[in-house]
């Protein structure tokens, strides 16, 4: 299938199956090709793919995605994401953009401000669609440079991504403090797995210069816990469980009964779609570092034991020394990439596989340089990223292939 984004035309996703085949338009750029089940072999190849291609306007072709999953190929939630960059890059033309889909090829157009909206009719996480959507917006074009607004549906507390709470309480205050980059959340509607359903606005006013970079070397002392443990369609005394287990494991870890503020709370009806658990936990330190963990609940899984996962996984990002998560430390790479000069940011070692897996694609599409400075006690690592300068319009043509072996920078 494939599908031209004409101007100003909103797509529904979930509609894309009934469109009639069109032709694919030229490139004067070469095409960039992409072994989709490189070492994460994941939706973040795809993710950071294609919204790098859409900013540098540079056709891409994404091949054997998910090819180590089980099903492999494009879920709902990724197909979306895809055709959402579709609807902001005008003129843009995507082919494979289905579910179960293994390739896509994509060639990008203008990117621009506008109103749009992204919903994969599933639980599939919005974060996720956030993640491929934001870097885009950012840099696009608006002669009155106006903001851009997305409405993105889904679920706002999924597994194996990001929570929104997280997005709103540790990501966004990250780019905003490093980058002053400009993006408003506003949570309307919960939504959980299997239903989904759940609705978040965002609005994002973009740039026409470059992002400064990002400079995170010292973490400092941890001077506050703050969490949130939450149940939907269920007795709150479930979200109490969840919090007092977590705040028990904290205080067990050593820290400061002081500086421990988790809530617990029952989502009203009129604010969640259907039932869900779990909780976010996240310290800030004097530094001004913001550090998360969190847990889903899932069938069969203890109220308390949710609770103590999050507070485990918050003391050991913790122990490692560095100044972002786990989660944050893939994050950041895409916007460092796109910054001018060079950013620095202290991580925990081992680096995850999604940040070896973001450095080595940034490498391949856009040339930027990666170096690493490990401290002689084997905890942190400083990653250093000489950012391209990205500014509205530009195009990188002196990309590079990337590091011949996975995991290499």
């Amino acid at each position: 299938m494939q599908v031209t984004y004409p101007s100003r035309l909103t797509w529904a996703s979930k509609a894309l199956s009934s469109c009639p085949p069109l032709s694919l338009t030229s490139s004067k750029q070469a095409m960039n090709e992409i072994d989709g089940s490189t070492l994460e072999g994941g939706g973040q190849i795809l993710r950071n793919g294609v919204a790098l291609a859409a900013l540098l306007q540079q056709p891409v072709t994404i091949s054997n995605i998910r090819k180590g999953r089980s099903p492999p190929g494009l879920k709902a939630q990724h197909a979306a994401g895809i055709n959402l960059v579709g609807q902001i890059s005008e003129g843009s033309n995507l082919v494979g953009a289905r579910r179960d889909s293994q390739t896509i090829v994509f060639t990008p157009g203008e990117i621009k401000t506008g109103r749009y909206s992204a919903d994969p009719g599933t639980a599939g996480a919005i974060t996720l669609l956030l993640q491929i959507a934001l870097p885009c917006l950012l840099f696009a074009t608006s002669p009155s440079s106006e903001s851009s607004t997305i409405i993105l549906r889904g679920g706002t507390n999924a597994t194996q991504a990001p929570q929104i709470d997280y997005t709103e309480q540790v990501f966004l205050p990250f780019i905003r403090k490093h980058q002053q980059i400009d993006a408003k959340l506003d949570i309307r509607t919960r939504g959980y797995y299997p239903k989904g359903g759940g609705q978040v606005s965002i609005t994002i006013r973009p740039t026409n210069t470059p992002l400064p970079p990002i400079i995170a070397l010292e973490r400092g002392e941890i001077t506050s816990i703050h969490g949130r443990a939450y149940v939907a369609g269920l007795p709150t005394k479930l979200a109490k469980e969840c919090r007092d287990a977590a705040v028990a494991r904290l205080l067990k870890e050593g820290f400061d009964p002081e500086i421990i503020n988790v809530e617990y709370l029952r989502e009203l009806p009129s604010n969640a779609f259907g039932s869900g658990s779990g909780i976010v936990l996240w310290a800030e330190t004097e530094t001004g570092c913001i550090l998360g963990a969190s847990a889903v609940g899932k069938k069969g899984m203890e109220f308390d034991e949710v609770g103590r996962e999050a507070a485990e996984e918050l003391a050991q990002n913790l122990k490692q020394g560095g100044c972002v998560d786990e989660y944050l430390q893939d994050q950041w790479i895409i916007f460092g990439v796109l910054a001018e000069g060079k950013s620095r940011v202290r991580c925990g070692l081992p680096l995850t596989l999604h940040t070896r897996t973001a450095m080595w694609l940034a490498a391949k599409l856009t040339g930027a340089k990666f170096e690493q400075y490990p401290d002689e006690d084997g905890k942190t690592v400083i990653v250093e990223c000489q950012g391209i300068g990205h500014v509205p319009g530009s195009n990188v043509s002196n990309r590079n292939d990337g590091p011949s072996g996975p995991g290499e920078t």
